[in-house]
């Protein structure tokens, strides 16, 4: 089945670089958008260096990294510290629907590539500026980091193993989330935007901050202290709010178990050989195993380890008990659901081995969006677009 082009027609100019960005174009390019990525010339996206490992000959190799944020995109290499470089990067936005940046602020507008200036040459521009911490404020020039945020907008202060728990320390999450967080949410303001365009006619300027995006996502952690004053402390595995929902040791190995409310709590109870504790009034209900967590923990835990984590998976699962093994990157793609799925989404590249490669997750009416040009070569597509713009033929044809 071929892809869905949801965003057919839609021109995306994307000067944004490194991953918040380039996360949110790549969603773009895969509903269908055509996405033209403005690179430094020489050296194009940082991301393009962040290897060990590489994909490709040595003559043209990409980082794994850059391949997981650039699928679907044409590169043109551009200066625009250069008043050539300021008049393609003006004749492109003058026909673009959207562009993306991630520039400091202020800084494009020493080159009249803000957004007051394109919106005049271009009111229909939908222009989504990303940042550290805002357009406004008194950090808004500072440089925005993902691990900085994280730790500035409360994320680490909730992760990591509780105090007084050997090697006990705040701990970053391990993938960039604040970045792709904002990804996320920039994507889904710009389809927000465009879609009030076609009423009102004019775009608008996006503010997308990661610091105010983190502190969004902090979702019932942050309710918890807005309502009840309480402040959240790290709790390793362990949930604030529910009990037991946490990692257990097995005979073999850990296992997630997620029991998520009295029902899910009696029938592992039972299961397990213990239906008599479900019964016990200090753990009757989700408020009484929370108030009474120091006492109920370590007798599941030594439940636990009596069987194998494949063993719990084959008590507990097919009988509506949450729970999950803990699986490596190998046994992730190699697990039956995410293959049956077609998440791992191979794109054949020439005659050359195929490009591993993530597929976005959302389908429509059963069919995966999925843009189907790789992530491009530093400025690989340049020429043609430089020269479709010197004819003044209007936003270069995608060949």
């Amino acid at each position: 089945m071929s892809s869905p082009q949801l965003l057919q027609g839609v021109r995306v100019l994307d000067l944004s670089r490194v991953l918040a960005g380039p996360w949110s174009s790549q969603i773009l390019a895969d509903y269908g958008a055509d996405v033209i990525k403005v690179e430094r010339p020489e050296f194009g996206d940082d991301t393009r260096t962040w290897g060990p490992p590489w994909w490709g000959d040595p003559a043209d190799r990409m980082s794994a990294y850059y391949l997981s944020t650039n699928r679907g995109k044409r590169s043109i290499a551009i200066d625009i510290a250069t008043p050539e470089g300021v008049a393609l990067v003006r004749q492109l936005a003058a026909e673009a629907d959207v562009l993306l940046e991630n520039y400091k602020v202020g800084q494009l507008a020493r080159y009249g590539l803000d957004y007051a200036s394109l919106s005049a040459l271009n009111p229909r521009l939908v222009y989504c500026s990303v940042t550290g911490y805002g357009q406004t404020g008194p950090m808004a020039g500072a440089a925005g980091y993902d691990f900085a945020i994280q730790a500035t907008g409360g994320l680490m202060s909730v992760t990591g193993e509780k105090d007084g728990t050997p090697g006990s320390q705040p701990q970053k999450v391990g993938v960039a989330v604040a970045d792709l967080f904002t990804g996320l949410y920039a994507t889904t303001a710009i389809l927000a935007t465009l879609i009030e365009r076609d009423r009102s006619g004019r775009g608008r300027h996006i503010d997308a901050a990661l610091l105010d995006v983190q502190v969004a996502m902090l979702a019932n952690q942050a309710s918890n202290y807005l309502v009840g004053g309480l402040v959240p402390k790290r709790m390793g595995n362990a949930h604030m709010n529910v009990v037991p929902y946490q990692v257990f040791a097995t005979q073999d190995g850990h296992i997630v178990l997620a029991v998520g409310n009295d029902g899910q709590f009696a029938r592992f109870c039972e299961l397990a050989g213990n239906a008599a504790l479900a019964r016990d009034e200090r753990y009757l209900s989700n408020a009484g195993r929370i108030t009474n967590r120091d006492t109920l923990i370590p007798v599941l835990a030594g439940w636990m380890l009596q069987r194998s984590t494949q063993d719990w998976i084959d008590l507990l699962e097919p009988n509506a008990v949450p729970c999950a093994p803990i699986l490596t990157l190998p046994g992730v793609f190699q697990h039956p659901q995410v293959m049956a799925r077609g998440v791992l989404s191979p794109m054949e590249v020439g005659a050359d081995r195929p490009m591993p490669l993530v597929g976005n997750p959302m389908r429509f009416d059963g069919e995966r969006a999925l843009a189907d040009q790789p992530p491009p070569g530093l400025d690989a597509q340049g020429d043609a677009i430089r020269a479709a713009l010197a004819q003044h033929s209007g936003w270069p044809v995608r060949g």
